[in-house]
């Protein structure tokens, strides 16, 4: 059991790689973007939502599992953050690319409160509710530009 959860809590792998393993994480949510998008409003919800306590149970587990608070390796945090940035972003290689880099931008910058909670906060719960914050901020900022600039999605 411990096996699939490092499985699942690194990304499939992504996050044992040795550079940046949080932004190598990010991408593992695209696939999963992929398989949400032709979803009907409340499933996709239900799906985000149960992938989020996944990841919150999953992150916990992890932690456990190595000891340490917050691993690196852990990147399913980063996963679920980056989901709430692409909710009703445009499938288009710009429109996730801007998101993609939003949400870098606001996981690794920490801006209030995502540094208090992410301090405060402990367990599974600390280690997604700040990645899940970084997520919000770079979907409002990415709907913003999509509303300023609308060839973003392609139109």
């Amino acid at each position: 059991m411990d096996r699939l959860i490092m499985l699942l809590a690194t990304g499939f792998g992504l996050g044992r790689l040795p550079k940046a393993p949080g932004t190598w994480g990010t991408l593992a949510a695209f696939p999963i973007q992929f398989a949400l998008l032709g979803l009907a409003p409340l499933p996709y919800a239900l799906w985000l939502g149960g992938i989020i306590i996944l990841a919150i149970l999953i992150a916990g587990a992890a932690e456990k599992i190595l000891d340490r608070p917050d691993p690196g390796m852990v990147v399913i945090d980063e996963v679920a953050g980056m989901l709430i940035a692409l909710i009703a972003v445009p499938a288009t290689p710009l429109a996730w690319l801007l998101a993609f880099a939003l949400f870098r931008f606001f996981d690794i910058l920490k801006p209030f409160p995502i540094r208090l909670i992410d301090r405060r906060c402990h367990g599974g719960l600390g280690i997604v509710l700040d990645d899940l914050l970084a997520g919000v901020y770079a979907l409002a900022c990415i709907h913003l530009l999509l509303y300023l600039f609308p060839a973003i999605a392609g139109g």
